[in-house]
């Protein structure tokens, strides 16, 4: 699994145990919705700044954002 791809799932996790729509995310993170779904599904490289945006959006310290499973295997 790519760094991607975990990226991703880690993104659509939070974001669903926020109860956040892709679209609500994607706003509080000024980012447009079609691309947050490419992040989601691992289509995208995302660059820091876009990460850091993400990360912020969903209110978790950047390093609890990487302290996941999903990332162990990278």
């Amino acid at each position: 699994m790519t760094l991607q791809i975990q990226f991703g799932k880690r993104v659509r996790e939070i974001r669903n145990s926020h109860g956040l729509s892709q679209e609500a995310l994607a706003y509080k993170a000024g980012i447009d919705r079609t691309y947050m779904t490419d992040i989601e599904n691992g289509k995208r490289n995302v660059s820091i700044q876009n990460i850091e945006k993400i990360i912020n959006a969903l209110e978790l310290p950047i390093e609890d954002f990487f302290k996941s499973p999903i990332f162990l295997n990278h």
